[in-house]
């Protein structure tokens, strides 16, 4: 019975102690975090400035400030992939590598992130409380954005007699220069949702093909190759004299087409988008898609990719 004791309260110490060494152990493994040298700062007014270093510099810039729970493996492995993630869409200290339309686009859709309260994430948030963005800095951030230039754009659209103009389109019809051709199919396309998005008060109805609307009847994801969406943007609605409610300026018509493998370096999507009456391709080079992709990835990677999937069955 001495034995039994004996060896009962052996095991009752060793194991702690092979538990507590194997997680010391575990923790020479832990991920190395550095921060790359600053490039080019981003260069807003300083209550702005502010608010993006408390509260998104710590995944999306190369000044990370890691607590020493940050450095815990597991949690170091977390910590690492998101920051990694976070600087590869879009990085407050390396701001110019992108153009300046571009940046107001990701302005912008870092406002509707946060407002729609994807960002920060609420694991980071949960374990840094003090870097969350209250009601009273989120209104800060939307007076800003409405100062850039974007917001602003020139109207494109005709309204006379109460009657929008149509887009005119030859059967000559405009192709990105990534290659994928604008099409007029949509029209006959079921409706996904209608959207109204923070930039410049925009208006949007979104299309897809039977193959995306079978997808989204079924909650198949990912889509299956051959779906496709059609997004067509108006600016900020107006008002006439006799008070009618018109949409605003054209803008755009946007293509998402799936194709896993002709498609996987931008997951499996290819982007095209279509300016103003004429149908002007957007882009100086194929690599615009690049910039697409980075906004899908930070804000819905959960949909395969995809914003304005209704939430309500589709009949």
């Amino acid at each position: 019975m001495k034995n039994v004791s004996s060896f009962f309260y052996r095991r009752i110490f060793v194991l702690p102690a092979i538990i507590i060494v194997a997680f010391a152990l575990l923790q020479l493994s832990a991920s190395s975090f550095k921060n790359p040298v600053v490039t080019a700062e981003i260069q807003v007014p300083e209550e702005i400035k502010q608010i993006l270093e408390r509260s998104c510099y710590d995944c999306h810039s190369n000044q990370s400030q890691f607590e020493w729970f940050d450095k815990i493996v597991p949690a170091s492995y977390l910590v690492a992939h998101d920051v990694e993630v976070g600087r590869s869409r879009f990085n407050f200290s390396e701001w110019d590598s992108n153009p300046p339309a571009v940046q107001e686009v990701l302005l912008w859709e870092m406002v509707n992130a946060i407002e729609q309260e994807k960002m920060p994430l609420e694991r980071y948030t949960w374990l840094h409380p003090d870097r969350k963005v209250s009601k009273a800095e989120l209104i800060t951030l939307k007076r800003y954005v409405n100062t850039l230039s974007g917001r602003h754009k020139i109207d494109t659209a005709k309204i006379k007699r109460s009657v929008i103009q149509p887009v005119q389109v030859t059967t000559n019809h405009p192709i990105a220069l990534n290659g994928i051709s604008y099409t007029p199919a949509y029209k006959n396309w079921k409706v996904i949702s209608v959207t109204d998005k923070y930039d410049g008060g925009s208006m949007r109805v979104v299309y897809g093909n039977d193959i995306m609307i079978k997808a989204i009847k079924e909650k198949k994801l990912p889509f299956p190759d051959g779906a496709m969406m059609a997004k067509l943007v108006w600016g900020k609605q107006r008002v006439d004299k006799e008070g009618n409610t018109f949409p605003g300026n054209f803008q755009n018509v946007q293509l998402m087409i799936k194709d896993s493998k002709k498609y996987s370096s931008t997951e499996g999507w290819g982007f095209a988008r279509f300016d103003g009456l004429e149908l002007k391709p957007y882009g100086k080079t194929a690599a615009f898609e690049k910039n697409c992709i980075n906004c899908h990835r930070l804000l819905v990677p959960q949909n395969d990719f995809v914003f304005n999937i209704p939430t309500k069955p589709i009949k």
